[in-house]
């Protein structure tokens, strides 16, 4: 019996190649499923927490933008309130300026009181060491209406009665019916009976009696009152000139006057307006008024007006006249009005008239 051959290719060489091949090949399918599959669950976790972040990236720009909106809003914010800061600061500034104006007109007016005060004691003692009676030797036939004042001062006013034409001008806006801004307030709300039995109002209307008594018996006058507008006391006689020797001109125009109640803001504009509607022009004008305008030809558009801005409307008033007519002020002093005094002033100097300011109890 002939032995066969050993071959490296034989049968069973060959199933056991193939069966480490195939061995090794699913080993290698094995590792190679495992590893796919933990990738897959990685690629999984990241692609999530990529849309998680990119959600966030989303959320924080609509934060970013909401700042930005906010950050300029208070940023304007800012600039409003500076602004606002700087004007209150003005304000304030223009307010103590004013204050201390007023502080010490207040104080040379009080200065001027006490020299006035003391005159006036020099001379009762001059009076009383010389025996003299202070009598009034005018003769009361004269005069165009009869006037009894209640006290028993006798004045050297300086005020220009004289004239061929003389216009009164009487002021008869809201501020006439009280000395005190607070009171003017409180008055200027009551009816219109009220309102002419005012004390200021009244005292008012006894100067302006006193002034009619005594102009020339044989002038001509008129009698307006003003506040927005000037008219005519005596109604039907704009324009027109009355006479101080006629009963019915001088007493109806004085009746009509205390019929009228103070009301409303002052515009002296209208009031030396006047002058120029009368033909012939006035020679002489008596005003009787308690301070600045509050307004000039029109109405402002503003409720309040400036201590500066009553002045210019004072200024453009003066602008009206004619400058030869002399101006003579009567001023009766309302609170807060600093300048009032010093511009009736200048005005009198410079349309040769005069300026006085009574004391409470005159006429």
């Amino acid at each position: 019996m002939s032995r066969r051959k050993v071959s490296p290719f034989s049968l069973s060489f060959l199933d056991i190649m193939f069966c480490g091949f195939g061995a090794v090949v699913l080993l290698v399918l094995v590792l190679n499923h495992d590893t796919v599959k933990s990738r897959n669950e990685t690629f999984a976790d990241l692609r999530a927490e990529a849309v998680r972040l990119e959600k966030e990236v989303l959320i924080g720009k609509d934060d970013l933008v909401e700042a930005h909106n906010s950050l300029q809003a208070t940023e304007r914010e800012i600039v409003d309130m500076q602004g606002q800061s700087a004007r209150v600061i003005n304000s304030t500034r223009d307010l103590e300026i004013e204050i201390a104006t007023m502080s010490r007109a207040t104080l040379a007016s009080r200065e001027h009181i006490n020299q006035l005060s003391t005159d006036l004691k020099s001379l009762d003692e001059v009076q009383k060491r010389l025996g003299a009676v202070a009598e009034d030797t005018r003769d009361a036939g004269e005069k165009v209406r009869e006037f009894q004042g209640e006290g028993d001062r006798q004045y050297l006013t300086g005020l220009k009665m004289g004239g061929k034409r003389t216009l009164i001008l009487v002021d008869a806006s809201a501020s006439m019916l009280d000395e005190t801004i607070v009171n003017v307030i409180r008055r200027r709300n009551t009816d219109a009976a009220s309102r002419i039995n005012a004390p200021k109002w009244q005292r008012t209307l006894k100067t302006t009696d006193w002034l009619v008594a005594n102009l020339p018996a044989t002038a001509q006058f008129q009698l307006y009152s003003f506040n927005t507008a000037a008219q005519a006391a005596l109604a039907g006689s704009d324009g027109k000139w009355l006479s101080t020797s006629s009963r019915a001109d001088v007493d109806g125009a004085i009746n009509a006057l205390r019929e009228i109640a103070p009301a409303d803001g002052t515009s002296l504009y209208h009031a030396f307006s006047v002058a120029k509607s009368l033909s012939p022009q006035p020679d002489n004008i008596l005003l009787v008024t308690d301070g600045l305008p509050t307004q000039g030809r029109y109405k402002p558009v503003s409720t309040t007006v400036s201590s500066d801005q009553r002045l210019d409307h004072f200024r453009n008033a003066a602008k009206v006249l004619d400058g030869d007519i002399p101006v003579n002020t009567i001023l009766l002093p309302m609170e807060g009005d600093a300048w009032a005094a010093a511009a009736f002033w200048q005005l009198a100097i410079a349309s040769s008239g005069s300026f006085m300011t009574p004391s409470r109890d005159w006429p």
